[in-house]
C-alpha cells in the first residue's frame, strides 16, 4: 500500500524546506521578471489536469502581484522560446530529468529544480504540482499566507531564476490542523493541509477542498451527531434497534443498556447490521475515503462473558481494545470487498487506549490514538507522570499498527478558549513524537469554534508548517509569524509576553490538561500583573506603529486587541481575588476601576471580532448565557 510506503517519510536531495527566502542562494542564470516585466512563461502540459491548471493559476496570480508584471500561462506546444516555469508533468521533463516519473513519487511529493533557463515545479500527480508551486512561492519568493484573509506579498519587480534542486515528500500522509480559519479550503491547501473532518457542533461551514485543488481526505459525516467521530450509535441508533435487539448493546452489571454505554462487540448479528448501514453511507457519499467505526464518547464498555473473554485473550480484563479491534477488522473486511480504497477508522481512546496483545489492524484499518489524558505543558515523551503511560501505549500501538497509526493531539483549552494556554513549546515535540512512532496522519484539534482565542492564528500557522515538515525549527516559525504578522516591534513585545507566561507555567510544574477553567494554578496574581503589563506594552507599541505608518500597519492595533481578549477574561473571572491581593499588599489596584464596565467592554470587543463561543459547546446560546452571567455577577458587585 502507498500508506505503508510513505509512513517513514521521504527526503531527497540536500535542500531542506526552510521558510526563509533569503537562505536560498539564487546564483541567477536568468531572470523570471525584470523591472516589473515578465521574462518567463508559465507552461502547462498540453493535457493538463485540473490540479495542474490550479497550480499554474496560483503561480500566475501571485507572481503578477509580486513583480507587477503579467505572466502568461500557455500549453507546452504553444510556449515561445525562452525561460519557462514548467508546472506539472510536462513533456519537457523527459529531456530535462531523464527517467523521471511523477507517478513513482511518494504521496504528496514535490520536485523543484532549475534546469538551464527553466524552473521545474512538479510532483505527485494528485496535488504535487500545487504543493511545489506553494513551496516555491513561500520559501523562495517570500509570500506568506498568514490567515485565510491576510497574505503578505513581497514587492520584487526583478525576480531571479533561483538555483533550486529540492525533492521532498511529507512524512504525514494525512494532515489536519483543526481551527476555525482552516475551514477555508484555499487557505488550508496553501498551508498544505489535506484532510477535513467535523467534530460535533460548528459555527461556520467547513469547505471541502475541491478536486481542482487536489481534494481532501474525508471521513463519512454522521448527521445525527453532526460529526465524523464516535459512531457506534450513529450506525446503530438505540431508538431504532434497542427495543428489538437489546443484546446488541452493552451488558453492564448483568443488564443490557444503551445509556452511557457502547455496543456488544462479540454479537455477530449486530456486526452484520452495522456493516450494512456503514456500506449504505459509503454508497451515498462515494467521495469519502474514511469511515469511523468507533466507540461512543462515553465509558460503558460491554462486560458480557464473551466480551470479557476476548479481553482476557488480548492482555487481561480491561484490555477493551481487543474486542474492539477484532470487531472493526471484521467490518473492514466486508467494506473492503466493495470499497477497497476506503479506510475504516477506530479509536484508541480512554478505555481502549491500551494496545491488544494479539490482534493487529487489517491493512484498511486506521487506529486513531488520542492523547486526551495527557499534560500539554510538557512534551508527550517527557517524564511527566500523566504522559508516561501514553508513551508506552503509543509505542505498543506502533509495533502492531505500523503506518496504520493515526494521532489525535489536543492543542487548546476546551473549557475556556478565551484563556492563555501555554502549550506553544510542546507543539513541535509532540508532532515529532507521533512521526517518530510511525504515525501516518495527525489531527491537531484546536478551538474550531472561536474567532479569537489564544493566539489561534499563530498556532494554526505553526502547526500546519510542522505537519508538512516536522524538521522545521519551531522557534523560527514562531518568530517569523510574530514579526511578519504583527511587525517587528509589536511582535517582539508579544514574544516577551508569550515567553513570560510559558516560563511561569513551566516553573509551576503543573499538569496542564486540555480542560482548564482558570490560570491560577500556574499564574499567580503577580504573574497576572506582569503579563498584563506586557500585553499593554504590546498594545501601545501597536498603536504607535499604526500612527507612524497607517498604511503598512493598518489594523495592527485591532490584531493586538484580539490577542488581549483572553488576558482581559482572566481579569474578569479573577477580579475580586486580584483586588483583595492588591489590598493585602497595600498596592494600587491595576485592574479595571469599574468591573461592570470592563465586562461590557469585553463583551463588546468579542462581538466586534465575531466571537460566538468561549468554550466547547453544542449551541450558540452557551456564550450568550455566559455573557449574561458575567454581567449579572458584576451588576451585583457594583450594587454592594
Amino acid at each position: 500500500m502507498v500508506l505503508n510506503q510513505v509512513s517513514a517519510g521521504w527526503l531527497w536531495a540536500a535542500a531542506a524546506i526552510s521558510l526563509n527566502a533569503r537562505e536560498f542562494e539564487t546564483r541567477p542564470s536568468g531572470f523570471l521578471a525584470v523591472d516589473g516585466a515578465a521574462r518567463a512563461v508559465i507552461v502547462l502540459p498540453d493535457a493538463a489536469t485540473p490540479v495542474e491548471r490550479s497550480a499554474a493559476e496560483e503561480l500566475r496570480l501571485h507572481l503578477d502581484q509580486v513583480t507587477g508584471g503579467r505572466f502568461a500561462v500557455t500549453n507546452e506546444s504553444a510556449a515561445p522560446l525562452g525561460s519557462r516555469m514548467l508546472v506539472g508533468n510536462t513533456a519537457a521533463l523527459a529531456a530535462l530529468m531523464p527517467g523521471f516519473d511523477p507517478k513513482a513519487l511518494p504521496y504528496d511529493g514535490i520536485v523543484l529544480k532549475t534546469a538551464g533557463k527553466d524552473l521545474i515545479l512538479t510532483g505527485h500527480p494528485q496535488r504535487g504540482a500545487l504543493y511545489a508551486v506553494y513551496t516555491y512561492l513561500e520559501d523562495t519568493v517570500g509570500v506568506r499566507w498568514w490567515t485565510s484573509s491576510e497574505t503578505f506579498i513581497p514587492h520584487t519587480p526583478t525576480l531571479p531564476l533561483p538555483d533550486l534542486d529540492i525533492r521532498y515528500a511529507p512524512q504525514l500522509r494525512f494532515r489536519e490542523s483543526y481551527y476555525l480559519d482552516s475551514f477555508n479550503a484555499r487557505f488550508k491547501t496553501r498551508l498544505k493541509g489535506n484532510a477535513s473532518s467535523r467534530t460535533r457542533y460548528m459555527l461556520a461551514p467547513l469547505e471541502m477542498i475541491p478536486e481542482a485543488y487536489g481534494g481532501n481526505h474525508r471521513l463519512i459525516y454522521f448527521k445525527g451527531r453532526n460529526s465524523a467521530y464516535h459512531s457506534f450509535y450513529e450506525l446503530l441508533p438505540p431508538q431504532v434497534y434497542f427495543g428489538k435487539h437489546p443484546e446488541w448493546y452493552s451488558e453492564i452489571k448483568g443488564k443490557r443498556t444503551h445509556r452511557e454505554a457502547q455496543l456488544c462487540l462479540t454479537n455477530d448479528g449486530m456486526r452484520e447490521e452495522l456493516t450494512r448501514n456503514a456500506l449504505a453511507l459509503l454508497r451515498e457519499d462515494p467521495g469519502a475515503d474514511m469511515i469511523q467505526v468507533s466507540q461512543n464518547d462515553a465509558e460503558g464498555r460491554c462486560t458480557c462473558a464473551r466480551c470479557l473473554q476476548v479481553e482476557k485473550e488480548e492482555g487481561g480484563v480491561g484490555t477493551a481494545s481487543g474486542p474492539l479491534l477484532r470487531f472493526v477488522n471484521r467490518v473492514a473486511e466486508e467494506i473492503e470487498k466493495e470499497f477497497p480504497n476506503v479506510f475504516v477508522e477506530t479509536f484508541a481512546y480512554q478505555y481502549t487506549r491500551k494496545a491488544p496483545a494479539r490482534v493487529k489492524p487489517r491493512r484498511n484499518v486506521l487506529i486513531r490514538l488520542c492523547a486526551i489524558e495527557c499534560s500539554f505543558l510538557q512534551p508527550l515523551d517527557s517524564a511527566n507522570k500523566a504522559n508516561r503511560a501514553f508513551v508506552s501505549d503509543v509505542e505498543a500501538w506502533s509495533r502492531i499498527a505500523g503506518s496504520n497509526l493515526f494521532g489525535w493531539d489536543y492543542v487548546t483549552d476546551f473549557s475556556s478558549y478565551m484563556l492563555p494556554h501555554p502549550n506553544l513549546r510542546v507543539l513541535a515535540p509532540n508532532i515529532r513524537f507521533f512521526v517518530k512512532n510511525g504515525a501516518a496522519g495527525l489531527f491537531e484539534q484546536g478551538d474550531a469554534l472561536c474567532a479569537a482565542g489564544d493566539f489561534v492564528r499563530l498556532r494554526h500557522w505553526v502547526i500546519s508548517h510542522l505537519l508538512w515538515n516536522p524538521g522545521l525549527d519551531e522557534n523560527r516559525l514562531i518568530d517569523a509569524f510574530l514579526t511578519g504578522y504583527y511587525g517587528a516591534q509589536t511582535g517582539a513585545v508579544l514574544k516577551r509576553y508569550l515567553d513570560f507566561i510559558h516560563d511561569r507555567a513551566e516553573a509551576s510544574g503543573i499538569t496542564l490538561g486540555c480542560y482548564q477553567e482558570n490560570v491560577t494554578s500556574w499564574l499567580d496574581p503577580d504573574g497576572i500583573l506582569e503579563a498584563t503589563r506586557l500585553m499593554r506594552a504590546a498594545l501601545l507599541t501597536a498603536e504607535a506603529e499604526e500612527t507612524r505608518d497607517p498604511v503598512s500597519n493598518r489594523g495592527l492595533r485591532d490584531k493586538v486587541l484580539r490577542e488581549k481578549l483572553p488576558l482581559d477574561h482572566v481579569w474578569l473571572i479573577n477580579f475580586e481575588a486580584l483586588k483583595r491581593h492588591a489590598e493585602r499588599r497595600g498596592q494600587p489596584f491595576e485592574g479595571p476601576a469599574d468591573p461592570l464596565e470592563a465586562c461590557r467592554a469585553w463583551i463588546g470587543t468579542c462581538a466586534r471580532f465575531n466571537v460566538q463561543a468561549h468554550r466547547e459547546t453544542t449551541s450558540a446560546e452557551t456564550f450568550k448565557k455566559y455573557q449574561r452571567e458575567l454581567l449579572e455577577r458584576y451588576s451585583k458587585l457594583n450594587g454592594k
